[in-house]
């Protein structure tokens, strides 16, 4: 490879694509390969290229095209497609809608072996069919061959980057309180379940209201477990007041409780549980008056089918105060990182 004056490039073969940008426009004036005409010596010029690489790679080096073929095969993702290279990059793009799982450390790791760059979106991302999932090249136009083979060895048998296509899912919702019961006031929380999981691919089995009796809500939770619910949703009673019931009644259910309250707000007082298989989550009255709670953060990993862990759930307080914007952006925001 050779470094020449554009103005004695012509015939020569371009070792890389040429970028230009103006009026809006970005991206390969010139691929790689290019042979260069009399013609094209004012573009180049008129893009500020005084110089060009000309000509093949030098021993144990690999172009940046070619390096970034070499990353897309080292992460292969089931659910998603490469597209390019062009300008020396390959991009992720998703083919479903689902949650996204990245490695973070593995990705650390390959990022700090020297030219390498791998960027993503964040960890348990909800992605959406079409999305651009990483993006991956090196700084260089060539690198040493050995910065590849240690990506690709780190790689051998670990997963950088996986995606989780949502599961179909039968819901059974409890909303409990007596003043809903009772009739003094009307419900608020389900149209605003409703729409939530209509996002996702569920069926909603049955909607029970229940007093403030702990024996009722267990009852009516087993009645939907019943018919085939799982996934329960438990609205209501989540704070520590006495008359709160609905975490004594999940508790006396059988479920294994990861945590009631968790380092985040809006939705401090969520509740995530398990009933062998079954997910649960308490739904504090925050969903109902904001758009964005912790329960549109649970969502995406309940329908990916990954249970979720004590540490996920401390993970969230990195990330977990809302700004409340207007309007609002989730999830493309800083809230619910974890």
């Amino acid at each position: 490879m050779r470094k020449i004056k554009t103005e004695e490039a012509v015939g020569q073969a371009l070792a890389h694509d040429v970028t230009a940008m103006y009026d809006g426009f970005k991206g390969a004036l010139f691929k790689r390969g290019h042979i260069i005409e009399e013609k094209d010596i004012p573009a180049l010029l008129d893009i500020g290229k005084k110089t060009v690489y000309v000509g093949e790679a030098d021993e144990g080096l690999l172009h940046e095209e070619d390096c970034a073929v070499r990353l897309s095969e080292m992460v292969q993702v089931p659910g998603a497609h490469y597209t390019g290279p062009s300008e020396g990059k390959v991009l992720l793009i998703s083919d479903v809608q689902g949650m996204l799982r990245v490695d973070t450390e593995l990705l650390k790791e390959i990022n700090g072996i020297g030219d390498i760059t791998i960027a993503t979106l964040p960890d348990h991302y909800r992605l959406e069919k079409g999305a651009a999932v990483a993006s991956m090249r090196i700084v260089p136009l060539y690198t040493e061959e050995e910065q590849i083979k240690k990506a690709e060895e780190l790689c051998t048998d670990r997963k950088l980057i996986r995606i989780m296509p949502y599961k179909d899912k039968k819901a059974g919702i409890i909303i409990t309180g007596s003043e809903v019961y009772n009739g003094r006031i009307s419900d608020k929380f389900e149209p605003v379940i409703r729409k939530k999981l209509d996002y996702y691919p569920t069926e909603i089995v049955d909607i029970k209201i229940c007093d403030d009796d702990k024996k009722m809500i267990v009852e009516a939770a087993r009645e939907l477990l019943g018919k085939d619910a799982d996934f329960l949703i438990f609205t209501g009673g989540m704070s520590v007041d006495p008359d709160d019931l609905t975490p004594g009644a999940i508790r006396k259910l059988g479920a294994d409780i990861v945590s009631h309250g968790v380092p985040a707000q809006p939705g401090n007082m969520t509740l995530v549980a398990y009933l062998g298989d079954v997910p649960i989550l308490g739904v504090p009255g925050a969903a109902i008056s904001l758009p964005t709670t912790m329960l549109d953060v649970m969502l995406p990993q309940i329908f990916a089918g990954e249970r979720f862990t004590k540490k996920e759930l401390i993970d969230l307080g990195d990330g977990g105060l809302c700004q409340k914007c207007s309007p609002c952006h989730y999830p493309n925001c800083t809230f619910g990182r974890y």
